[in-house]
This record gives structure tokens, C-alpha cells and sequence, in this order.
């Protein structure tokens, strides 16, 4: 057995769907109609006689993904028949790769740096949506629906180097920046869903596994209660043996399924009816070519190029859209005022209307051509931010729209030091009030002046003017 010295230990096997048109061994659709059992034909259902054939563009994202994650990749791709009865797999059996991973001996980065080791990435099959009509431990019957079955997966085995439910759920999200900056993967569409090894140092590492997490929240909500739930044995001595569990993530605990098998349980052997494909360093070669910028060479360059801030970086580089964004418009804008309204502005916007930036029609001209007038005070922060909240509802010609709402920011000083005189006239009690050393009553002093502008003045300039009159 391993050597830990950690008070918890996590692995996980994670399962993501490659976003491809068709099926890993089949030209059945991988998305399309949602009635049962229509997506399917006689080699995804396993009839007698129906042969495999291998989709081309599932190896070369799994590829892709195996040089993200910096694996070794084995020169030849083998699968084979992972046998067992259930009926999720209407042959009896999945086929999946055993022996020889597509890749292995791999790394991923977590976002304080440390490096999480990658066991194994190998492809396979997607098994049948099962539907328990009352949930899983109270149903009389389960429904099964083929249309999944046969979509292509990538499965990633870590290490069990993970040592937080929070570890977790971080390494989860780097793999899905991973995932999206390659395009292989459908952030909406997509199934990505998890199984998480877990033991405590008081059970001397007993390993139990929870099934078929779905979604970074629940697993980080199933690891907490998993690592309570043996604390709370091993306190009162009970043993905690090697169980498999499953997550109810509406009631938040995990319940037990069966005692864990072993890989020797599912009488692996290689599928004779696919052959073996050899993986040629010319082929390595033109999808090295095509591998893009990642978002850990992004947050280098954001840094080392543009002078941001590490974690103004690393906000921007972990969604693809938004980074590529910030490229184009730090090219024609100071690159650090770019990443404060792009991180943070233009974020709360899109949270606030629920949106992502791949469904917002605002794109890099809008931003560029709202921030040179901010950049150039044309128009105040202020102004720009609600500019900003109604581009993000609708696009419009900024500039255009500045000139007939009459938004110019008011730099005239003759102009502001008349708003600013009508201001103190007006208000004789918080000017006293500031000259007995109660140093908020100026900023009542500047909000009746923003006020008198409409917000088109900048608070720094009226300051100035203000103290320098009284």
C-alpha cells in the first residue's frame, strides 16, 4: 500500500463527453432527438453480427486532451471488452481500454500551483441513461435509454494526491478550462460526471468510492459529507471497510451499493472485432500544430507581457472567451485598465443578467470603443458601467450613443467650479460641519455636485475644486 501522510486522501476518475457529431464506434448522432431509444443502431445496441468502426475525431481530442494534461502516449491505441451484466450495455459488455492507456504519467496544475499527478487518460464508451422513476433505492423498475449509449468518452484517472474536498473541486475546474480551451468538450451540452476515491488516515486508508457525481458543487458537497461520515465511524470504532457508494445529492449523503469489486471482476480482454490503431508521430505532429494556447501559458504572458496582477491573470485566462477578449483589447487600450473592466465589470454584468459571454452579443469593438472614451475621460466610470449594463442587454454604436444622450463627461472647469459654488451656497451646514473636522461631510458636498453633472463629472476633479475653494 501507498504511503500517505495526509489526514485525507482523493482520487478521482472523471468522465467528460467529447463533443463530437457522432458516436465513438457508429455514425449514430451523439445529440439530437431526446425521445428514448432513438439515437441508436444495431452496433451501439451490441446486435450479433454489427461491427465497431473507430471515429477518427474522437482519438485526435482525446489526443489533444493527453498532450494538455503532458501525458506519455502509448504508440498504439488498444481496446478492449470490459464484461459485465448489467443494463446500461445492451452487449453485456463496454468497450474501453485496459491494458495500454492512450495516455499516462501526466500532470495538471491546480490554481496555487500545485501539481496533481494524472494516472491514466483513456477513451470509451458511454453507457445507457438508466431512469429509477422513484430514485435509485426506492424504485420498484429502472427505464433505460440507449440514445447515450456509445457517445465517446475520455476517462482521467488521477493520483491520489488530492488531500480537500476543496482540492477537489479545484482540479475539476482546471480540467474543464483545459477541456474548453480545446474545444473538445461542450460546457452546456456536455456530460462530465465523477467518481471520487476517498479515506482518512483514522481508518488507516480504507478506500471507499462514491459513484457518478455530477457537477463541481456536488463534489465537493459529496467529499465533505463522505470524509465526515468516517470521521463519525472511526470515532465511534466502527470499520470502515472498501465499499462502493452512490451520491444522493438531494438528500446530501451517500448510501452504500455493494462491496468493491476488483478490475479482475470485469474479465477485461482486447476486442478482437477493433484493430489496433498506431498512433505515428506525424499524426502527433499536425495535432501538436493545432493545439491552441492554453490558459496557464496565458496567465504567464498576462503577467510577463501586459504587467497584470497574478490573480487579475488568472480571472481572465480561466474562461477561453473572455481571455481572448482582453487580447484584442489590450491591443488598442492600457492593458491594465482593460483586465479591471473586463474582469470585473463586465463579469458583474453578465452575472447580473445570467448570461455567459459566448451569449452576449458584445464583442471586443464594443469594449474597445467604450474604454477609449474612459481611457481618454471623455466619459466617467460611472457612465461607462451603465453603458456597459445596457450593451450587454443589446449592442449599440457607443459612440453614437454618448453624443445624442449628451453623456461627454463634464471637464470644463469654469463649469464645474459653477456646479461646485451653487453646491457649498446650498449647503452651509455640512461645510460647517466639514470645518470642525468631520472629513465625510465633503463627500456630501460632492454628491450634490455629481448630482447637479448627472454623474458626468469625476468625483477626484470636483474634490479638488471643492477643498480648494473652502
Amino acid at each position: 500500500m501507498k504511503h500517505f501522510t495526509t489526514d485525507i486522501v482523493i482520487g478521482l476518475e472523471i468522465h467528460a463527453e467529447l463533443d463530437t457529431k457522432t458516436k465513438l464506434f457508429c455514425s449514430c448522432p451523439t445529440h439530437g432527438s431526446e425521445e428514448p431509444n432513438t439515437r441508436t443502431c444495431e452496433v451501439c445496441l451490441g446486435m450479433p453480427g454489427s461491427k465497431p468502426v473507430l471515429n477518427k475525431k474522437a482519438v485526435e481530442f482525446a489526443l489533444k486532451l493527453c498532450l494538455a494534461l503532458n501525458c506519455e502516449i502509448s504508440p498504439e491505441l488498444i481496446f478492449s471488452r470490459k464484461s459485465y451484466f448489467y443494463p446500461d450495455m445492451a452487449k453485456n459488455y463496454q468497450i474501453s481500454q485496459y491494458e495500454i492507456p492512450l495516455g499516462k504519467n501526466g500532470s495538471l496544475k491546480l490554481r496555487e500551483g500545485k501539481k496533481v499527478g494524472i494516472t491514466r487518460v483513456h477513451m470509451e464508451e458511454d453507457p445507457a441513461s438508466l431512469i429509477h422513476p422513484a430514485g435509485m433505492k426506492e424504485s420498484a423498475y429502472v427505464l433505460v435509454d440507449y440514445n447515450r449509449s456509445g457517445n465517446p468518452l475520455v476517462e482521467i484517472v488521477t493520483e491520489p494526491e488530492l488531500e480537500s474536498p476543496e482540492e477537489a473541486r479545484d482540479f475539476m475546474k482546471q480540467l474543464i478550462t483545459v477541456l474548453n480551451y480545446l474545444e473538445i468538450f461542450d460546457i452546456n451540452e456536455g456530460i462530465i460526471k465523477a467518481d471520487a476515491n476517498v479515506s482518512i488516515k483514522e481508518s488507516n486508508y480504507a478506500r471507499v468510492e462514491i459513484k457518478n457525481i455530477t457537477g463541481f458543487k456536488e463534489i465537493e458537497r459529496a467529499l465533505v459529507y463522505e470524509v465526515n461520515r468516517q470521521k463519525e465511524e472511526a470515532k465511534h470504532h466502527k470499520k470502515i471497510e472498501q465499499e462502493t457508494r452512490a451520491w444522493d445529492s438531494e438528500n446530501g449523503v451517500t448510501f452504500s451499493l455493494r462491496k468493491k469489486e476488483t478490475e479482475e471482476d470485469y474479465g477485461y480482454i482486447i476486442d478482437t472485432d477493433l484493430t489496433i490503431v498506431d498512433i505515428e508521430e506525424k499524426w502527433l505532429k499536425e495535432i501538436k500544430k493545432e493545439m491552441p494556447e492554453l490558459a496557464q501559458d496565458k496567465v504567464r504572458k498576462f503577467v510577463e507581457k501586459h504587467k497584470l496582477k497574478k490573480e487579475d491573470a488568472e480571472i481572465l485566462a480561466a474562461e477561453k472567451e473572455l481571455a481572448e477578449m482582453f487580447e484584442k483589447v489590450a491591443e488598442e487600450i492600457n492593458p491594465v485598465l482593460a483586465a479591471k473592466w473586463l474582469r470585473r465589470e463586465l463579469v458583474r454584468v453578465l452575472n447580473y443578467n445570467k448570461k455567459e459571454l459566448h451569449e452576449a452579443e458584445i464583442d471586443e469593438k464594443h469594449m474597445i470603443d467604450l474604454l477609449k472614451l474612459v481611457e481618454n475621460k471623455k466619459i466617467t466610470d460611472n457612465v461607462a458601467a451603465k453603458i456597459l449594463e445596457k450593451l450587454v442587454e443589446k449592442p449599440f454604436d457607443v459612440k453614437e450613443y454618448v453624443k445624442k444622450e449628451k453623456l461627454e463627461a463634464v471637464s470644463d472647469i469654469e463649469e464645474l467650479e459653477k456646479y461646485c459654488r451653487e453646491a457649498i451656497g446650498e449647503n452651509p451646514k455640512a461645510i460647517e460641519d466639514y470645518r470642525k473636522g468631520e472629513a465625510k461631510a465633503l463627500n456630501f458636498i460632492v454628491g450634490a455636485v455629481m448630482k447637479k453633472t448627472k454623474g458626468k463629472a469625476t468625483p477626484k476633479e470636483v474634490n479638488e475644486i471643492i477643498l480648494r475653494m473652502i
